[in-house]
């Protein structure tokens, strides 16, 4: 097996890889993610499992929206009269080329067709962006917030859903994750940012002295308090009281 077509290159793992190899397939696929998302390569393993109900001859080759969304319409009508089923998210993940969608579409292609499990199979929660990969560059090279939309929403979906609110919505939900990820690298990386810290943190929290580190001194009609906490570090704090006489007020009273 060569490089090229080793499980660390295509990220599947080393028994999906030999099996992929022992159906004698019409090309081997070198590049998961585009080899996958048209359903073709899908509808061949298929039939090497149930050849009156995926005849590969009725499958196109092209990589278009259509021909991709046709094949895979066609994939899925023939798996329910086998009562089988694949995710849906992994199907669409796969038509647009998301991150790791066509990995774990083939994973369980030969889950469901072997009854064999995989050890460290990536879980259908996945989001399918390339999160991972930013992860993996330098801090510096990371995507903006323009890019990472870019980058995860890929203009298949636009055309397969021409819905202006749903592609807002799907905007929406990448802007966010990538400001939730800026935000924790602001906090991991405070000096890269420039943070400066607010007056909260700048400000002395020195605790509330109690009754006990309180001495008093009198002087007339004004009282001065000397405080000396034991707990303070700093010098003693003094403030006053001073106590106001009002004026009597007397009254006239005319009979």
């Amino acid at each position: 097996m060569s490089s090229a077509q080793s499980p660390k290159k295509t990220g599947l793992p080393r028994e999906v890889v030999k099996w992929l190899q022992s159906l004698d397939l019409s090309f081997y696929p070198k590049n998961v993610c585009r080899d996958f998302s048209n359903g073709y390569l899908v509808a061949e393993i298929l039939s090497r499992y149930y050849p009156p109900y995926f005849p590969v001859r009725s499958y196109e080759k092209g990589t278009s929206l259509s021909a991709k969304q046709m094949n895979w319409s066609q994939i899925e009508r023939s798996l329910q009269k086998q009562h089988l089923h694949l995710m849906k998210e992994v199907i669409d993940g796969s038509i647009h080329c998301k991150p790791g969608a066509a990995e774990l579409l083939v994973q369980e292609v030969y889950t469901m067709l072997t009854n064999q499990s995989i050890r460290h199979v990536q879980g259908p929660e996945s989001d399918f962006t390339d999160q991972e990969y930013q992860e993996l560059l330098p801090t510096l090279a990371r995507s903006t917030a323009s890019r990472a939309i870019k980058n995860n929403l890929r203009m298949t979906e636009i055309m397969a859903e021409p819905d202006i609110s749903t592609i807002q919505k799907k905007a929406r939900v990448i802007l966010h994750r990538h400001l939730e990820h800026k935000a924790a690298e602001r906090v991991l990386n405070p000096g890269r940012f420039e943070v400066k810290p607010n007056l909260g943190r700048l400000a002395a929290k020195n605790p509330v002295p109690s009754s006990s580190d309180e001495c008093f001194a009198s002087s007339g009609d004004t009282t001065s308090k000397l405080c000396y906490p034991s707990t303070w570090s700093g010098a003693a704090v003094s403030f006053k009281e001073i106590k106001v006489h009002q004026p009597v007020r007397r009254y006239l009273l005319n009979y």
